[in-house]
């Protein structure tokens, strides 16, 4: 399988918290809910293309109780997609604290210890389509760290928070993607990227010479 990144991000990268107030309040975030005055019609439409495209997915210990708490109560949709993967697809929760019996939701495995990427390796040499990473902020970043990100999707909105948890903060692994879809729906920025380098970033100059501009 390959392994994704899925999240909501303001104008400047943050993706804590962004359906509701109560949602992420650590370290003092006051800003909870951040997407909903945002959201227009169809804005959040390619969310179900995304799960379309998951096996499986792994889910840091906040995001996967939150979802839990939410999603377990949608049970009268047939044809919601999100709350048929949640509720009845194999799951993966990263947690040392988290009994079985903590982590009962449908098909869910807790992954312990100390070899937590050595686990997501071996699960990516597991057949199948995606093993689907959402929110899950501090996974994610070790996941990236880790090169083990093939793609990420995003949907962008237009607002600046100006203080939370970002999807790269500062010391992030320099990496390089390529944009494999875009689109702009009713004043959001749908991106699908694939990572096209890992470990390095490219860089050049931009000079004149004869009187133009030339990027070398």
């Amino acid at each position: 399988m390959e392994l994704s990144v899925n999240t909501f991000v303001s104008l400047d990268g943050v993706m804590q918290g962004p359906g509701g107030p109560d949602e992420d309040r650590s370290n003092g975030f006051e800003h909870g809910g951040w997407l909903v005055p945002h959201a227009g019609e169809g804005q959040l439409d390619p969310v179900d293309g995304w799960f379309r495209e998951a096996d499986a997915f792994l889910l840091g210990r906040s995001t996967f109780e939150m979802m839990r708490t939410f999603w377990s109560q949608v049970t009268v949709e047939p044809d919601n997609i999100v709350s048929t993967a949640l509720n009845t697809w194999k799951k993966y929760v990263v947690s040392n604290t988290l009994s079985d019996e903590d982590a009962a939701w449908g098909d869910t495995t807790v992954l312990r210890g100390d070899d937590i990427i050595d686990q997501v390796r071996r699960l990516k040499e597991q057949p199948g389509r995606e093993l689907q990473v959402h929110g899950s902020w501090q996974l994610a970043r070790t996941l990236h760290d880790a090169g083990l990100v093939d793609t990420y999707r995003l949907i962008q909105f237009p607002v600046v928070i100006g203080t939370g948890k970002r999807l790269f903060e500062d010391g992030a692994v320099p990496s390089t993607y390529k944009i494999t879809s875009g689109e702009v729906q009713n004043g959001v920025v749908s991106l699908t990227l694939r990572q096209d380098g890992f470990g390095s970033v490219g860089t050049g100059d931009i000079v004149v010479e004869d009187g133009k501009e030339v990027l070398i």
